[in-house]
């Protein structure tokens, strides 16, 4: 026998993983009730397949076995089946009572123990799936492995169930949490330059980030990127599109002198020559230092702002059309980067959007403002009653956030202007500027690491925009910089004292459209700790917040289990 050489035809970049699902089943039970099992097997797929998409929208492959699993020789055989299928998250959708170690933990036993499992069952009193189900369930949770119970619902009796939206909808939600956690194993993000600014919360923490998420930083110097703009490493063609197509469609872009004409061509021919360097190595995020040796220390050559480059890769459209968000951090901040690539998998694709954590206008600063500009205020709002923090940062602003959510590409960078940069970065090409409408709704959060732990913590909450009058959120602009893109966000349940005091870093990060649950099963399957010291933050929202696995329950709750898996 010899062994195989591989061809060398070009390998799929985009593999994506593949949801598996089978039943188990009693061998004692009647043919009907068989074929009752084996239905919920499709039914259950067909229910998944086609809504759950990466952030390119490709829809993640589903897969099911009708072989029940009745004892070893049929876990043995789905096992078989699901690996030749690149199966890596599994979901089991029992109907009936099954001997769980004869099943389940035989089937598991070839997967890796972090694999994604899922329960998802009917609450059926003839027929007891749910019985195995918590009998399963809670053998592995006293070995200590992770898995997800959905007790959900469908028709108690008749060969064709169908599971109710709801159940549907929360095993949708943790398919996406264990999609983004198996996805981005062995993927790559690239980052140019050290640490920015000496921001210790920006580090790219690599052996940590390798071993929690699986995920590798590649670094490159920025005297690369310099010595490609100066050899003109791009399509100076699609340059000239780039270039029409910002200053056809967009408010406004100022540009005073032909230098600064000069400067808007690197900036713009930046996002050509990071973009395609991302491609080729298969990146699926990025980040850029800038401060200080790029553009702002005088004992060297400046060059231009990446204001624009950065907004363009966390966009959902460029010069061409319609494109996958690509997240990006500016400065080099990798945990910036992480939290924001996480929260975009985790919504399908969503932009997500960069802020400095600047201004927080409690509602006693607001009214003395309003006051001394003379602006009257109902005294209504939320944003009045409870105040917002002023999100303002150069870079990597998406230029979604500019429009409500579903607006038009055309429509939204009509909203967008690029004004001359100011302050450190005058003499450097063109900030991003636009105001962010009231109403978007998602998340806000952070990521942190601790070396006492050597764990990774999510600071977050539920977030919502607001738009004071628009004269009003002018002047508030002009406080900071008016130059540079503004969202005025206001947290659902953190009060505006406990938002100022327990910030992770400088930096901030949201994403539109993300759900509570889904954020939770992803923090269960990373073993991310979460915070949410909030005061007004209830510990449990039925139909909100995902069940607390019973792994958790009976090791002292959910920070201390996760503190002890990371030993």
């Amino acid at each position: 026998m010899k062994a195989t050489k591989l061809t060398n035809k070009e390998i799929d970049k985009t593999e994506l993983p593949v949801i598996g699902i089978f039943a188990t089943c009693d061998p004692r039970i009647d043919k009907d009730s068989r074929t009752r099992a084996k239905n919920i097997v499709k039914m259950a797929a067909n229910q998944i397949a086609g809504h759950v998409v990466s952030p390119d929208k490709k829809e993640i492959p589903v897969v099911y076995s009708e072989i029940l699993v009745d004892g070893e020789r049929q876990a043995d055989q789905v096992a078989l089946q699901f690996k030749k299928a690149g199966v890596n998250v599994i979901i089991c959708v029992p109907d009936t009572w099954a001997f769980p170690q004869l099943t389940v933990m035989s089937l598991l036993a070839h997967f890796p123990n972090d694999t994604p499992f899922n329960f998802t069952t009917g609450n059926s009193g003839p027929r007891p799936g749910v019985v195995f189900t918590h009998a399963t369930n809670g053998a592995l949770a006293q070995s200590g492995r992770l898995s997800h119970i959905n007790v959900g619902s469908w028709n108690d009796v008749g060969i064709d169930p169908i599971m109710t939206k709801k159940t549907k909808e929360s095993l949708i939600d943790w398919c996406y949490a264990a999609v983004t956690f198996q996805a981005l194993k062995g993927k790559r993000v690239v980052v140019f330059g050290h640490d920015s600014m000496g921001m210790e919360t920006a580090l790219p923490h690599v052996s940590a980030t390798r071993n929690q998420f699986g995920i590798e930083i590649t670094r490159l110097d920025m005297k690369l990127l310099s010595d490609m703009l100066t050899k003109k490493s791009y399509d100076e063609r699609e340059l000239l599109k780039l270039k029409k197509w910002i200053k056809s469609d967009c408010l406004k872009i100022e540009i005073p002198k032909e230098t600064d004409e000069h400067n808007l061509d690197k900036s713009l021919a930046l996002y050509l020559i990071v973009r395609d360097m991302m491609k080729e190595l298969n990146a699926v995020g990025g980040g850029f230092m800038s401060q200080l040796e790029w553009g702002s220390d005088s004992r060297g050559i400046p060059l231009p702002v990446a204001d624009i480059m950065e907004s363009l890769f966390n966009s959902t459209f460029d010069h061409n059309g319609p494109k996958e968000v690509i997240p990006y951090a500016t400065e080099a901040d990798v945990q910036a980067l992480l939290t924001q690539l996480f929260m975009t998998w985790l919504s399908g694709g969503n932009p997500p959007l960069f802020m400095d954590f600047r201004k927080v206008w409690e509602p006693n600063e607001i009214k003395e403002f309003a006051k001394q500009n003379k602006v009257k205020l109902s005294g209504k709002s939320i944003w009045e009653k409870k105040g917002f923090v002023d999100g303002v940062n150069s870079g990597s602003a998406s230029f979604d956030w500019a429009a409500p959510p579903g607006t038009p590409h055309n429509e939204i960078i009509g909203k967008i202007s690029f004004p001359k940069a100011v302050e450190y970065f005058s003499y450097m090409g063109n900030s991003v500027h636009f105001i962010s409408p009231a109403g978007i709704k998602g998340i806000a959060a952070r990521l942190a690491f601790s070396s006492i732990s050597g764990m990774f913590s999510l600071v977050w909450d539920e977030a919502e925009t607001v738009l004071p009058p628009m004269k009003f959120s002018k002047l508030i602009c002009e406080t900071a910089n008016p130059t540079w893109p503004h969202t005025f966000v206001v947290p659902k349940h953190a009060s505006m004292l406990e938002y100022k005091q327990y910030a992770p870093a400088n930096h901030f990060h949201m994403t539109w459209n993300l759900k509570r649950n889904r954020l939770q099963y992803w923090m269960d399957m990373t073993n991310v700790l979460s915070v949410t010291p909030w005061k007004e933050m209830p510990l449990f929202q039925e139909g909100i917040d995902r069940p607390l696995p019973l792994l958790y329950l009976i090791n002292g709750g959910e920070n201390n289990t996760k503190i002890k898996l990371n030993r």
